[in-house]
């Protein structure tokens, strides 16, 4: 088997980001134009062909050091109330289903599989792709052994999902700072899979957003197309509709707080080992207090040892738009 190898780039590998410099930066200083830039701080390295099995992006810190998106990364920025870390999983009109590995050791960005094939959503009649950048916020979890007394099912096991309505496409690896303006509850085979509603910081309108209602006002359209397109995407596979808690309703801004720091203290149960995780890998560098910490080398060796199949990429994304009828 061999040894995995970076994705020869004339950037030596690395995500387009600030230098290492900016990342030094007094505290509370910017490093460009723009209120806040995340991408300083992160980096991201890919490691075999896109669209392929074996296609991962693993992340960095600016010290060039591996680290978990998923347990490494802080969930806030700073002290702000509403300011948080988006990984950014998934970028707006596109169709493969990537996500962050959360069975593997320090979690990096994978394409999801189904029986041996690869994900892509389907575009369903007058969308691309996901309508929104999609991914998760850092060191959250939705505990599947823990029902939810708003919507009374248990958690997906993952990372609590973002749609950021920003207007900037963003790219998949991308940190980026976001405000959260509301959530949706859609149940997903019986668990819950809440569904965040965020915008970039740094995205020109991103003073009109607030809260929920400013997204009905500012983008009329976007949360109906939002509940429609999470009701039909899995349709064109054979499955039912998806449904919703609270009949298809958007909660505002301070519920969707609240879900996001239960999902917190689920996550910290989960890194410290006080609840069961499953196949979950809570392997990290940063959480110095867990029993899955390990060192910068060890986190390194992890990495090095992991082989993949140097297989072709696919490029299988879906052009087919699907009309649904009634």
């Amino acid at each position: 088997m061999r040894a995995l190898l970076p994705l020869l780039r004339t950037s030596g590998a690395w995500r387009v980001g600030a230098p290492a410099a900016a990342a030094r930066l007094p505290r509370g200083a910017s490093a460009g134009p723009g209120p806040r830039r995340a991408m300083a701080l992160y980096r991201t390295e890919e490691r075999g062909q896109p669209h392929s099995p074996g296609y991962r992006v693993f992340f960095k810190n600016v010290a060039g050091h591996y680290i978990s998106p998923f347990h490494d990364i802080p969930l806030k920025v700073d002290s702000e109330e509403n300011l948080f870390n988006m990984v950014v999983e998934v970028p707006r009109w596109t169709n493969a289903k990537m996500e962050i590995a959360t069975e593997e050791p320090l979690n990096p960005i994978k394409q999801d599989e189904k029986d041996g094939k690869l994900r892509y959503v389907a575009n369903i009649f007058p969308h691309k792709g996901y309508i929104w950048n999609y991914g998760a916020l850092p060191q959250t979890w939705e505990d599947p052994h823990r029902r939810d007394r708003s919507t009374d099912c248990c958690g997906d096991n993952d990372p609590i999902d973002v749609c950021e309505i920003g207007s900037k496409v963003l790219s998949r690896g991308d940190v980026v700072h976001v405000k959260i303006l509301g959530i949706l509850a859609l149940i997903d085979q019986g668990e819950t899979d809440w569904k965040l509603i965020a915008i970039n910081v740094n995205d020109p309108e991103a003073s009109k957003f607030n809260d929920i209602e400013d997204v009905k006002k500012y983008k009329p359209g976007y949360l109906e197309a939002t509940l429609n397109w999470f009701r039909f995407y899995k349709i064109p596979e054979g499955k039912p509709e998806n449904q919703f808690a609270f009949n298809g309703e958007f909660k505002n801004k301070a519920f969707a707080l609240e879900v996001i720091k239960s999902t917190h203290e689920c996550w910290r149960a989960l890194l410290m080992e006080k609840c069961d995780g499953g196949a979950i890998n809570c392997t990290n560098v940063q959480i110095c207090d867990s029993p899955f910490h390990c060192s910068q080398e060890e986190a390194r060796s992890l990495i090095e040892s992991v082989s993949f199949s140097p297989s072709k990429g696919s490029n299988e994304e879906d052009q087919v738009w699907h009309f649904l009828g009634k």
